[in-house]
């Protein structure tokens, strides 16, 4: 499927390169300096100097122009040590991972905790998704990675957290729409107003696209909408509506390595026979104060919403014979909720904050086959239904000791509650009754420490203990077939360490260096795979060393460069069984130690130069990643790739009202790869190719 032209693109662009729409606007001042970074994500607000850990801030600017402001691969590709790969499949989300944690993710996102507004929108399991990610509303993005991380809890292997823009300010409504290549297109609405003590956000889009492979159409409807009050008798309030509805979105599924190397941009024949898609509902309402109490601060958030899901998958009829299997359909409501209360004190030198996190999520989960006789792809008879409960109970301590003029120290607590409850419905003959109770806990204490040398350079050291919990799918079957949870799982622990420097000096340049060590126990690994059931086993243990660097310098005022670079040596310290391809009842396969964990790339690239030429804002991309083992026993790879984007974007004066319009050109050579990989995927259906050369123009009209 070649990219088909978009006429509203190509006219746009003619009209950008001929200058013909209109009277050029002001040119806008041009971003020569480089303002203090001020970060949040460590739960208090603190110079990216004084911050012991690697965070990167991408604010809205970046996140927006020329960008189709869809998926966080746009723009979050530029953080070294992050990786976001794109399945070009939105019926399963973004490939994200953190320093290897997170990449063995079949679906949605693993092992990274995610926020909207400080809401979560990952269970407490660490299974989340960031499609209601409002990038239209964004005001930054902060990632955070390395031993912090732990600050967060359970699954936190890293942590990316957005802000939208809320403050009082004169009503603006900016419409904006864009549209290009695969019958892409997005049309929104963002406005902002306030004043005195009144602020309110509003962001609302559609988007909607036939895929650049077969059977990979999506829509998409995202609502965000915030109010803030400076002075209501509680103190501080925020509310924030978080609303996202994705129905009927095709899954093309992966390829093997035949199917690949004939024709990258088909669907799975199975995809097309079972029609395999998903169809996605979700509502979050959270609100937030913040207030003093004598000497303290005071800070509660609390949050419930519900989603739901019902995803057609591809289970041959013949599979789902089996008594016990759980059919070809799964269809599921949640509720979910949580609060997070903590107190802080500045004691002199002296900062302390104590608080209390808790979450619960709440699933009617079902099951049904998916063909009815001859008739595939659609509902038929129950063959799972069960509740699922999750709690998790995390109190913690956190402390700031500011010793003398250069040195800071700082150190967390936290210990992590988690209880799984299954209990099945579903008790029919001899299948078998799969219900089941597990409990985790775990203390992750971090420490770091700064010296901050000279005004605009800072070195840093931090160590930090991670605790990451099965889900519940990883929890649901036994690798013997027989009934209950799989109650042999452990927890995987890591120890983390890292050291770095921070450089900016002037207001030109800004540059980071870090080194890290990771030393995990007990990850988790596929023991068996029949019957449509996938259970999991632990492992010894695993390593993740590596360097990244990045450095953000405006070379003049119409010149700039950003570029980050990281080399990550992921590997399995020891040897094991793995599971070969389906059907697998016993783990036969040797995995030697020093195999590459599956879906993390070794080393990673992204380099962008923008050119302020008076006349449009021109921009060039080049990212570039090592090839992906596919599985634990790297039985194959995808091969690595470098791309290059180009955009160019102009402002116009539309009386008294501003435009701003651009087009942008994706893999400008057409390169073909593989975006991402699914690991271990039983039928050797590993592969997820990229789009080619994709063609997008869109507006913003600021009124």
């Amino acid at each position: 499927m070649r990219p088909t032209p978009c006429p509203f693109a190509a006219a746009l662009a003619a009209s950008l390169l001929a200058g013909t729409a209109g009277a050029a606007a002001p040119a806008a001042e041009p971003a020569t300096r480089l303002e203090p970074v001020v970060v949040s994500i460590t739960r208090a607000e603190r110079l990216l100097l004084d911050v012991p850990a690697s965070v990167d801030l991408i604010d809205g600017a970046t996140l927006r122009d020329a960008q189709l402001r869809i998926n966080l691969s746009e723009t979050l590709g530029r953080v070294a040590g992050l990786t976001v790969l794109d399945r070009g499949n939105y019926a399963q989300d973004l490939q994200i991972s953190v320093r290897g944690f997170g990449s063995r993710a079949t679906f949605g996102v693993r092992g990274i905790r995610l926020y909207v507004d400080g809401v979560p929108a990952a269970s407490p399991d660490g299974q989340g998704q960031v499609s209601n990610f409002p990038l239209g509303a964004a005001e930054r993005i902060e990632v955070l990675r390395g031993p912090f991380s732990a600050l967060y809890g359970s699954s936190s292997g890293g942590v990316i957290a957005l802000t939208s823009e809320l403050r009082p300010q004169p009503l603006r409504l900016t419409p904006n729409a864009a549209a290009g290549s695969f019958g892409t297109w997005r049309a929104g609405l963002n406005a902002v107003g306030g004043e005195g003590g009144l602020a309110w956000a509003f962001d609302g889009s559609r988007f909607s696209t036939d895929g650049a492979r077969g059977h990979s159409a999506a829509r998409r409807d995202l609502v965000n909408l915030r109010l803030g009050f400076a002075d209501s008798p509680v103190g501080r309030l925020r509310v924030s509506l978080n609303a996202l509805d994705m129905p009927d979105t095709q899954d093309p599924l992966g390829l093997t390595r035949a199917q690949l190397q004939a024709d990258p941009e088909q669907a799975s024949p199975v995809a097309l026979q079972f029609n395999t898609r998903k169809t996605t509902r979700q509502a979050t309402l959270g609100a937030s104060t913040e207030a003093p109490l004598g000497n303290a601060m005071l800070t509660a958030s609390a949050w419930l919403g519900t989603r739901a899901v019902t995803q057609f998958q591809a289970i041959p009829v013949s599979t789902q014979a089996a008594p016990r299997h759980p059919g070809g359909v799964i269809d599921f409501d949640r509720q979910f909720g949580g609060v997070d209360l903590r107190a802080g004190w500045d004691i002199g030198t002296l900062t302390l904050t104590a608080g209390l996190a808790a979450e619960r999520l709440d699933e009617d989960r079902q099951g049904y086959e998916n063909f009815v006789g001859s008739t595939l792809g659609v509902t038929g008879r129950l063959r799972r239904d069960e509740t699922n409960t999750l709690t998790a109970v995390d109190p913690y301590l956190q402390a700031e000791w500011r010793s003398g003029a250069q040195w800071r120290w700082l150190a967390g607590l936290r210990y992590s509650t988690l209880r799984f409850d299954s209990r099945d419905r579903y008790i029919v003959g001899s299948n078998g009754d799969d219900s089941g109770t597990q409990s985790y806990s775990g203390l992750t204490p971090t420490l770091g420490v700064v010296f901050r040398q000279q005004p605009a350079l800072s070195w840093y050291a931090s160590y930090g203990r991670g605790f990451e919990t099965p889900t519940l799918s990883e929890l649901a079957y036994r690798p013997d077939g027989s009934a209950g949870f799989n109650s042999a799982l452990r927890a995987a622990r890591s120890d983390n360490f890292e050291a770095g420097v921070k450089y900016a000096p002037g207001n030109a340049l800004r540059a980071t260096l870090a080194v890290f060590a990771i030393r995990t126990e007990d990850d988790l690994v596929v023991r068996t795979n029949s019957g449509g059931r996938s259970s999991f086993g632990n492992v010894g243990q695993t390593r993740r060393d590596g360097v990244e660097l990045s450095a953000d310098w405006r070379l003049s005022a119409v010149w700039s460069l950003y570029a980050s670079a990281a080399v990550l040596r992921a590997r399995f310290a020891e040897a094991f069984l793995a599971c070969g391809p389906a059907p697998c009842t016993t783990p036969s396969v040797p995995v030697a130690a020093g195999a590459r964990l599956p879906g993390v790339p070794a080393r990673t690239a992204f380099v962008e130069l923008r050119h302020r030429a008076g006349w449009a804002d021109l921009g060039a991309e080049w990212r570039a990643q090592s090839s992906l083992a596919v599985d634990d026993v790297n039985s194959d790879t995808a091969a690595g790739y470098a791309v290059v984007n180009l955009s160019v974007a102009r402002s116009f004066s539309v009386g008294a009202r501003s435009l701003r319009a651009y087009v942008r050109l994706s893999n400008a050579f057409d390169r073909r790869y593989v975006g991402s990989v699914i690991v271990n995927e039983g039928n050797r259906r590993f592969f997820e190719p990229a789009a080619g050369r994709a063609l997008l123009a869109g507006v913003d009209l600021t009124l």
